[in-house]
Order: C-alpha cells, then structure tokens, then sequence
C-alpha cells in the first residue's frame, strides 16, 4: 500500500506521514530532507543553495548518509531546500530515489510537495495536506519556540509566504494537489482529529484498518 501525502510547509503532513505509517507498519520517507540535505551539501562546502549548477551536482552525488545530518531540522536547511528544490536538475536527480523507495515490497509512506503528482501518481490513498499561511505560521512560531530557538512571528510569516510561492510557482513539479488527492485542511483541528481524519479517508479508500 502506497499513501504519499503533499502539501505547504507547517500544514501537519509530516506529522500526519509518520503516524500512518506507524499505523499500517510501513516504511516512512520525508521526501523534504533529500532537498535540504543538498542545500544543506551546498552551504557547508561555502557555496550558494541558489546556483542550480551546484545544486544539481550535490544532487547528483546525494547519499543517504546526508539524512543524518542534525542541522536538515533547522531554518536555514528549510530555506535552502526551498531554493534547491524549484530547479529541474535536482529534481530529476533525486526522482529515482524517491520512486526506489516508493516501490520496495509492501508499500510505503511518502510526504513531500510532489508526491501525488510525480513521484507516486498511482498511490493508493493521496491526501494533500493544507492550513491558512496564518495557522501554519504560528505553528512553526511555537515549534520554533519549543526547540529554544530564537523566532518572530512576522518573520516566519514572511519566510512561509515565500516559499508558498516559490513552491507553487515552480516550472517543474508546482505544488497543487493531485485530481484525486483528498484536500484535508487542517486550519481548525488538532494533530488527533487531523489524523483521525486521514486515517479515515486511507481507511475508506484502501480498505486497510
């Protein structure tokens, strides 16, 4: 069983992909990682996230050790990976990882930003994850607060609003939800109700309890 589950930065998908997989006990993938591990490759060597030439290349030469890299958590790999990940070269780079992963025996568990649409369009369940820029904001506000970093709310708000239109705005692989994802908005419910509303849909759409 495939469920691959896309959406904006902040709207819960993350949280969502790994309780469901945890439920149907099957492989997890945060397919967000592999770009910030990239733009993370490119700044640690001193170079630039926004040069596509070296984005492709540390695409081109990704590892899966970079996913154990503690700083893929932090703002500036958020930042970078948005950058790297609007340009075709690393995009087509990391496909075949993502589709590697995808197709292993019993399924998996994928979230991401094109998952539906390119990576898994014959998934079993697709669900696209969403929140006002607002909510999803002040989450990242809090999370950023718990984590003891320094953060300001306007600054945050700012930093989601570009990405939301770097993401969508992209030429290769926008972010839009798939014709036949389920559009789960999160705006209003807590992480249990979101999650007792997508294992529904996954539930109802597969057949698997």
């Amino acid at each position: 069983m495939i469920i691959a589950l896309d959406g904006p930065a902040a709207s819960g998908k993350g949280t969502l992909a790994r309780r469901l997989a945890a439920h149907f006990d099957l492989p997890h993938l945060d397919s967000g990682l592999l770009y910030r591990a990239v733009g993370m490759a490119i700044a640690k060597d001193g170079g630039d996230p926004s040069d596509e030439a070296a984005a492709t290349a540390a695409a081109r030469r990704f590892t899966t050790d970079w996913l154990s890299d503690p700083d893929l958590r932090g703002d500036a790999a958020a930042r970078a990976a948005s950058q790297v990940a609007a340009m075709p070269g690393v995009r087509e780079a990391l496909v075949d990882f993502q589709r590697a992963f995808v197709g292993q025996p019993g399924g998996a568990v994928v979230d991401g930003r094109d998952i539906g649409t390119v990576i898994a369009p014959d998934a079993d369940a697709k669900l696209f994850v969403t929140a006002t820029v607002e909510v999803r904001a002040d989450r990242r506000f809090k999370e950023l607060l718990g984590r003891g970093q320094a953060a300001i709310y306007p600054d945050v708000l700012r930093d989601l609003r570009e990405r939301d239109e770097r993401d969508s705005r992209r030429t290769v692989a926008p972010l839009v939800p798939a014709e036949d994802a389920y559009v789960l908005d999160t705006s209003a419910l807590d992480a249990e109700q979101a999650f007792e509303a997508a294992l529904a849909f996954v539930v109802g759409k597969t057949g698997r309890r």
